[in-house]
Formats: C-alpha cells, structure tokens, sequence
C-alpha cells in the first residue's frame, strides 16, 4: 500500500499577515478609547483653550493677563483666605468625619439614623447652604436674634466687611457642615473593608484603644483617606457659592475672582490666568498628598 503524498500548504504571504496585524487593534484599547475620548473632550480641551486665553490676545503671546492679575489686591487677599480657608477646614473635617465613622462603627442604637441625618447636607446645593446659613449670620438673622433674647446685646455684624475674622468663621462653619458628610460617606466605606479581627487581636494582646486606631485601623483606611484628602482638597480650592452668599466680593476667594473677571469685568483672559492657578493648586496639593501618603512598606501608593 502506497502512501498519497500531501497536498502541499499553500505559502504564506509575509506581508499579508503583518498588515492583518497591525490592523487589528487589541480589545483592552477599544475598551478604554470612549473613556480617554470623553476625558480628553471634557478636561483636555477646556485646559488647552485656558491656557491660550491666559497667554494671548488680539496681538499674539502676551504675558499681559498674568501681570494684571498679579496687580489685583484681590487676588492676593483671596489666595490667602483660600489658602487658610483649606488649612483650617480640612483637619477639622476630617477630625469629625473620622470620628462620626469610628462611631457608628461601634453600631450603638439609631446608627442607620445617624447616619442618614449627617448625610443631609450631601443633597443641599452650595449656594443654598450659603442662604442657610446667611439667615444664621445676617443681622437680623437668627443668631443676633437669640442673643437679643438672652440679654447678650442688640446684635453683631457678623459678615461686615471690617470683620474679616467673622467672616472666615462663618465661611469655615458653612463649609464644615456642608462639606464633611462628603468625607464621612468615604471613610464609612473604608472602613467597611477593614477586618474586625486585626482590632480584636491587637485587643487581645493589650493593646489600647488608640494604639489600635493609630497601628491597626488607619493604616488599613490609608487608600480611603488618600481618596478623599485629594478630592475635599480640590473641591475646597473650588469653594465659591458658600462665600458669595454669604460675603460676596468682601471675603474674595480665588474662585470666586474668576467669577468676578469673567462675568463681572468682562475679562476672559484674566480670568483664565486665575483659573490656571487654581489648576496649578490643585495639582500640587495631589502630588504632594500622594507622596505623603506612600506606603512606606511596599514603596509606592496603594
């Protein structure tokens, strides 16, 4: 019996396969293009015609817009009530959302409730919490009012231009209770994911109370508080509808002098320039946080 001989495969063509190759694009990149599509439309874009309206006009490149804005007394006084305004708010917001966490982690009775009463704010707008709290501190508001009830004088002009430590006050307080149910909801989550026997071990073996929060609990809670660090510190270098409620122009914050350029003096170039500040703010603060919060164990961010 005599074998049939195989037909012989037909060649292969080199340049056929490698254009069938490069034709065909991987799955994991038309998954993602919508997103970077959509990034880039939304972000990319706006901070490209930003920077062109901060460094041009009518006659080409100029540095113009950026010495204007440097001449303001306005942006100087509003760079540091925004600058104090994040120094002093963060801690205290995330001093109390860690606390409200830690608390109903504990699950004492009404937790559910509590939480969901903490968590009101996070459905008021920005500028309706500023007419809140407007009705607060303005001088017919209903702080003077309960001081005139108890004795304690006529009233106070909390939000007068000549006090402007009143003032902060009452931008701080606004904020503070608008703004922490933000940092509470991410810590809440974060906690969820940290493992009660970790605690319950360290407890064990004798450790405190505060030897297991500061060694067990928040090192485990380092992505959560990294996520919301950066985002309440963005949003915070965004403060404008809270303040413009309650002070207009006579608390200034950065924000807010980009409001005032662009709409008020009709100065797109200059409001530009401050917008780019506050991008450059935001951005630092990011990186900064990031490095602080590095995992010192594995060497990078988790």
């Amino acid at each position: 019996m005599t074998d049939v001989p195989e037909a012989p495969a037909p060649p292969s063509v080199p340049g056929s396969t490698r254009r069938r190759r490069r034709s065909r694009i991987p799955t994991p990149v038309l998954l993602v293009a919508p997103s970077v599509l959509f990034l880039a439309a939304l972000f990319l874009w706006p901070i490209v015609v930003g920077v062109a309206q901060a460094f041009t006009d009518q006659d080409g490149t100029t540095l113009a817009h950026l010495r204007r804005m440097v001449d303001d007394p306005y942006f100087w006084d509003a760079t540091r009530n925004t600058a104090l305004l994040i120094v002093v708010l963060i801690p205290l917001q995330f001093g109390f959302a860690l606390a409200m966490a830690l608390l109903l982690r504990e699950r004492p009775r009404l937790s559910s409730f509590y939480f969901y009463v903490w968590c009101v704010p996070l459905a008021i707008s920005d500028l309706a919490a500023g007419l809140v709290w407007l009705a607060i501190f303005a001088d017919r508001g209903y702080l003077n009012s309960l001081l005139a009830r108890l004795g304690l004088g006529d009233g106070y002009a909390w939000l007068s231009y000549d006090n402007q430590t009143t003032m902060f006050v009452a931008v701080l307080l606004a904020e503070l209770w608008r703004a922490t149910s933000l940092v509470l909801v991410i810590v809440v989550a974060g906690l969820q994911n940290v493992p009660r026997d970790y605690d319950e071990a360290a407890a064990v073996f004798g450790a405190t109370y505060w030897q297991r929060l500061r060694y067990v609990i928040l090192p485990q809670l380092r992505p959560s508080l990294q996520v919301a660090l950066i985002l309440r510190t963005i949003l915070g270098l965004q403060t404008f509808a809270v303040a413009q409620a309650l002070t207009g122009r006579s608390f200034p914050l950065l924000v807010g002098e980009t409001y005032q350029w662009y709409v008020t003096l009709q100065n797109e170039g200059v409001a530009a320039a401050i917008a780019l500040v506050i991008l450059l703010m935001s951005i630092g603060t990011a990186v900064v946080y990031l490095r602080v919060l590095r995992d010192p164990t594995t060497g990078g961010l988790r």
